[in-house]
């Protein structure tokens, strides 16, 4: 739960790897965000025609209070996410195997700005390093650049969060209640309530 982004593409072409890792090294440097660097140069400058797992091309990169954002490659240039090629890289189930290639973070946390930002590097990233890229964005701020309507989404976002919070202090979690009978004795209050 929160307001995430979800992203997926490929880099245009191998020799642009390291300027992109610059570029985003630099952003992160002026920002003060950590990053982790993999490696930075495709084998032989080339993308490979055959998917590998081993190892991971690109950057990642942390923002205060914000997921990580992972701008990482497979030898063939799709865009990848670590943890789903840990956990689903030897799955023979589709499914789960797609999520090797769907990349999110949630932002939510980080604030408007930060969020702002991101998307804002996505813009310039996908102008000169990406293609077939493709990211949906909870703000709708990268579908339609509105800064009036980011501000909304956010504070809908963190009211629907405040509810959540304002709900477990009002209506609290008994003694060794299980979460699962928490929510259906709550259920059940609201449903009394409404007659």
């Amino acid at each position: 739960m929160g307001l995430s982004i979800h992203y997926s593409g490929r880099i245009k072409d191998a020799a642009s790897l390291p300027l992109l890792i610059e570029e985003v090294k630099d952003v992160c440097s002026v920002y003060g965000w950590k990053y982790r660097i993999a490696e930075t140069v495709f084998p032989n400058n080339t993308l490979n025609e055959q998917e590998h797992f081993s190892p991971i091309y690109g950057i990642s990169f942390t923002p205060p209070e914000c997921e990580t954002i992972s701008l990482t490659f497979l030898s063939n240039g799709v865009m990848a996410c670590s943890s789903g090629i840990y956990l689903f890289g030897n799955s023979k189930n589709a499914t789960e195997r797609d999520y090797i290639y769907r990349l999110f973070a949630k932002t939510q946390f980080a604030g408007m700005a930060t969020h702002a930002i991101i998307i804002n590097l996505f813009r310039h990233l996908e102008s000169k390093y990406l293609t077939d890229f493709k990211l949906k964005d909870d703000s709708r701020y990268w579908e339609t650049g509105d800064e009036n309507l980011l501000r909304e989404k956010f504070k809908e976002y963190d009211a629907l969060l405040d509810s959540f919070v304002l709900s477990f202090q009002t209506f609290p979690v008994e003694k060794g209640e299980g979460l699962m009978d928490y929510f259906d004795r709550l259920l059940e209050h609201i449903n009394r309530l409404k007659k």
